[in-house]
């Protein structure tokens, strides 16, 4: 039976939602204001506002797919990040709030060359030319698909400053230096059972899993890093929260000084950096 009003659809997929998401009242109402072309604000001052048969449809379609597990993310085909929004697709990884510590920390040093390794959704390149405009920014992924989401997320907001770039790792830019080398690379073991959880089920295997350590990937972006960085170049990697040590020791066998991590909002060691003084 279709709820009549605003308000008892959403209490009906809150309820749906109960067993199955840790945010269920969050999900029912980003669910129905895309439904309804209302906001949430909205919903929330109109409850009584009656619910067209078209409307609860297109609820009804959403509400069984997130039950299901699917990301809130890929049922609206946007996540904000920082301060802007961004199309997303399965094609590239949900943007974390994690990774938008690793922007603040990589915009302590400003540069006029970045490398950003694995870009997916285009977040953290896109970000770092909001914040330095005149900045050049080469931003390489394997994935052509994710490449075409990140194009279309700089092209959206206006951004000309980045390269796009189809490749694995340093592949593309052999002979490149820059100023920062940014990355959010793969980082969880073939073992780990996180993604085979919740909304990363759905999330791209080859963006997340990264060998028997978790460390493949980082221990080729680290192992490179000194032929591609200028004197007094800087790296900002995320990486697992019981990854940082490791890092840290990866980063000063490759010269690296001034290595630190910074924690994220749970309390963990999430991002870890370094300086080059004397590059290969």
């Amino acid at each position: 039976m279709k709820p009549a009003t605003l308000a008892e659809a959403r209490r009906w997929g809150i309820d749906q939602l109960a067993a199955t998401s840790p945010s269920a009242a969050i999900d029912t109402d980003c669910l129905l204001a895309a439904a309804t072309d209302l906001d949430p604000v909205q919903l929330r001052a109109w409850p009584e506002t009656p619910l067209d048969a078209a409307a609860w449809q297109r609820f009804r379609r959403s509400m069984a797919r997130r039950r299901a597990g699917e990301p809130v993310a890929y049922l609206l085909g946007r996540r904000a990040f920082m301060d802007f929004e961004l199309t997303i697709t399965p094609a590239v990884l949900i943007p974390r709030p994690e990774t938008e510590h690793l922007v603040e920390a990589a915009l302590e040093q400003p540069t006029d060359r970045v490398l950003e390794l694995g870009t997916g959704s285009g977040c953290i390149a896109i970000a770092l030319a909001r914040a330095w405009p005149d900045t050049r920014i080469d931003a390489v992924d394997r994935s052509r698909g994710a490449l075409a989401v990140a194009r279309g997320n700089a092209d959206a907001l206006g951004i000309t400053s980045i390269r796009f770039l189809a490749g694995d790792w340093y592949g593309p830019v052999t002979t490149d230096r820059y100023g920062l080398i940014v990355s959010n690379p793969p980082y969880i073991a073939d073992h780990e059972p996180e993604p085979d959880r919740d909304d990363a089920r759905f999330e791209p295997r080859g963006a997340l899993r990264a060998g028997a350590d978790g460390l493949e990937a980082l221990d080729t972006i680290i192992a490179a890093a000194p032929r591609h960085l200028r004197p007094g170049g800087t790296i900002w990697l995320e990486h697992g929260h019981r990854q940082a040590p490791a890092i840290r020791d990866r980063l000063a066998a490759q010269g690296f000084s001034g290595i630190e991590s910074r924690f994220d909002l749970a309390g963990h060691e999430r991002v870890t950096g370094g300086v080059l003084e004397h590059p290969a």
